[in-house]
């Protein structure tokens, strides 16, 4: 594993995986826990802050490892965690802030499929890439989706089990499906 990292502690858990290790950079105090996947292969690279934590079978993909084009990639802000078993799907760009806390199971994806030709399989439409901001000091909760094209605002809270299509104004509490703001935290 050859990646551009400051000073600090590297922790990489059992049957975790980097690949294409070149294309990451961290700040100081990186976790990488038990069985964690992280494609780096992508425009932007992986760009983790200090003191990131990515969860227990967590996986990052910006790229399809079976062929299609390279994907933008992910940046992760200081204090912040991708949670265990979450889905980070940054062929688009993925921008998480500072401070973020992210719950198991949480799916985030920056792209869609295309659809609209029924004459051709879907398979063959090929996707509309986007992006996804997180900003800071945002929990996002269990098994939460938060779909592409979509910022979640500074201090705001996702419930548990949310599927967010939609931008989420700052120190909002969401929740539902489609997820829609139930209360204010100013």
């Amino acid at each position: 594993m050859f990646f551009k990292k400051s000073s600090g502690l590297v922790l990489v858990g059992k049957n975790a995986s980097i690949r294409y290790a070149h294309y990451l950079s961290a700040g100081k105090d990186l976790i990488i826990e038990d069985g964690a996947e992280i494609n780096c292969l992508s425009t932007d690279g992986i760009q983790l802050g200090n003191r990131v934590t990515i969860g227990k079978n967590a996986i990052i993909r910006p790229s399809n490892m079976y062929g299609g084009s390279i994907g933008a990639g992910l940046i992760v802000g200081d204090n912040s965690n991708i949670g265990p078993g979450a889905y980070i799907g940054c062929t688009g760009l993925i921008t998480i802030g500072n401070n973020v806390m992210m719950s198991p199971g949480v799916s985030i994806y920056a792209e869609n499929h295309n659809f609209s030709d029924t004459s051709i399989p879907m398979k063959e439409q090929g996707v509309t890439v986007s992006f996804v901001t997180i900003e800071d000091d945002c929990w996002i909760a269990s098994n939460s989706s938060i779909l592409a094209g979509v910022t979640i605002g500074k201090g705001s809270v996702v419930a548990a089990g949310s599927v967010v299509t939609k931008n989420v104004p700052p120190f909002s509490v969401v929740a539902g499906i489609p997820a829609t703001v139930i209360k204010s935290r100013n």
